[in-house]
């Protein structure tokens, strides 16, 4: 069985009482999907919040008082993907929005140089038939504010922060009179703040997601799923894909299925990615390891975790197996203590490998952001074929900022003397990083799941 701990520190009391009702009225975790209408309605919801109450604040931090965010349909920028309302699937011809922040009287204002308001959050500025340019509409815009400090989302380091393709920015600075040229600026820190930033009610619906994705991997990491010595690794990632497909969510990536077990010698990373193979049938003895997520109401999860194949004589797990997973538990432990506000990924990265490497363990960590997007923008903790830390001009080298959540993704290399082998322990699981510090969104494996689960009367 898998230990979920500390699935509710510091949420607030209210919430909590919220979930545990719905848990416990609902028999089945398919129940609290919503149907698209509520989900809409919901997404609508947030992105309100977001602009009334979080887009101010990260404006004045980033010291910019207009925002604006220029993307032709199809070829969307990724923030501006972001701020779409729930029934528009992609921007419409070519969509301008512009944000503008007037401190002295706390407002903000949501304006699209559109034909159409962008949902209810975002109001129309352009009466076509009156002025049918719209560039020169969106300079009128720019005239009447009089901004101090104009962002545009480009960006060398942080690649969703780089929408603005190349013929907007020249047509934009074509039109834009001269004396403004001097107030654009890139608004990669803003951008990247915008996407990073969770608020309250996002980190409740967070808990379901990585309740739905735990639950989907239990699942797929059973008997009712593996029937080992016929079922194969290859099944078992497109039985997950399917279903998440048939309760109506989506995956981001294309789940991953792979074994390690005895007498076989410990690849390298890279097999991971590109040399796995694709049809192993999954036997008793097996160490059983999966790469999952899944995505809804706009918000993606990010999950490893590890199976047993249990022998016909065994009920329980080999020791050394349980002791293994204790070290990757460890190597968890030693990065998120690390994790300080201000930080950056580098000095977390190097703090935490050389706690782990004191110890005696051999970790790896290659922690993402996740969010809006499963590799999103961010404080990133390494990569795994970066241990040594990311460049130090690398957007990626940020610093780590609060009511922000992260994939700790990362492995140990433990040996295994009775395989005469090394194996790797690779575990992720989101978690949140805020003013009272780290907590693991919905718990973390510290239980190898079992096939088959043992009965209770066998000791489990």
């Amino acid at each position: 069985m898998v230990s979920y701990l500390n699935r509710f520190n510091f949420f607030p009391f209210k919430y909590c009482l919220i979930l545990c009702f719905l848990w416990a009225i609902t028999p089945g975790f398919s129940q609290h999907i919503l149907p698209e209408e509520d989900r809409a309605r919901v997404v609508d919801e947030i992105l309100s919040t977001r602009f009334n109450t979080l887009l101010p604040q990260l404006m004045d931090k980033t010291g910019f008082d207009m925002w604006i965010l220029i993307s032709r349909e199809y070829n969307e920028d990724p923030v501006l993907r972001t701020m779409l309302p729930a029934t528009w699937l992609n921007a419409r011809r070519r969509t301008i929005l512009v944000f503008y922040r007037d401190t002295a009287k706390n407002t903000i204002e949501k304006l699209a140089v559109a034909r159409y308001n962008v949902g209810k959050n975002i109001d129309s500025a352009w009466d076509k038939e009156e002025q049918p340019n719209q560039w020169k509409r969106l300079m009128e815009i720019i005239e009447e504010k009089n901004p101090s400090k104009i962002g545009l989302n480009y960006s060398r380091d942080h690649n969703i922060a780089d929408g603005l393709d190349k013929t907007d920015y020249d047509e934009f600075m074509g039109y834009l009179p001269s004396r403004y040229h001097k107030r654009v600026g890139s608004a990669e820190q803003l951008a990247v703040r915008w996407i990073e930033t969770r608020t309250e009610r996002e980190m409740v619906i967070f808990s379901q997601l990585v309740s739905i994705t735990h639950e989907i991997i239990k699942e797929a990491f059973s008997e009712k799923v593996i029937t080992p010595g016929i079922t194969t690794t290859s099944e078992v990632e497109w039985w997950m894909r399917q279903k998440v497909t048939d309760l109506g969510l989506e995956t981001w990536f294309h789940p991953t299925v792979d074994i390690q077990r005895t007498n076989e010698t410990l690849v390298s990373h890279l097999y991971s990615f590109s040399g796995r193979p694709d049809d192993m049938v999954i036997l008793p003895g097996d160490l059983l390891h999966c790469d999952f997520g899944i995505t809804y109401l706009r918000l993606n999860t990010d999950c490893q975790e590890l199976a047993y194949v249990l022998k016909p004589d065994e009920t329980t797990p080999p020791k050394f197996l349980v002791e293994a997973l204790k070290k990757g538990n460890r190597v968890q432990d030693h990065l998120t203590e690390n994790m300080k506000e201000g930080m950056t990924g580098n000095q977390i990265l190097a703090k935490a490998l050389a706690a782990g490497r004191a110890e005696g363990l051999r970790p790896a960590i290659y922690t993402h952001p996740l969010g809006m997007y499963g590799h999103s923008a961010g404080t990133t903790i390494g990569m795994w074929d970066a241990q040594g830390g990311v460049m130090k001009d690398d957007g990626d080298n940020y610093p780590l900022n609060p009511n922000t959540v992260y994939a700790i993704e990362l492995n140990t290399t433990v040996n295994i003397p009775q395989w005469k082998r090394d194996i790797r322990i690779m575990l992720e699981e989101a978690g949140f990083f805020g003013p009272e510090g780290f907590r693991y969104v919905n718990g973390r494996q510290t239980d190898l799941l079992l096939i088959p689960r043992p009965m209770p009367h066998q000791g489990q």
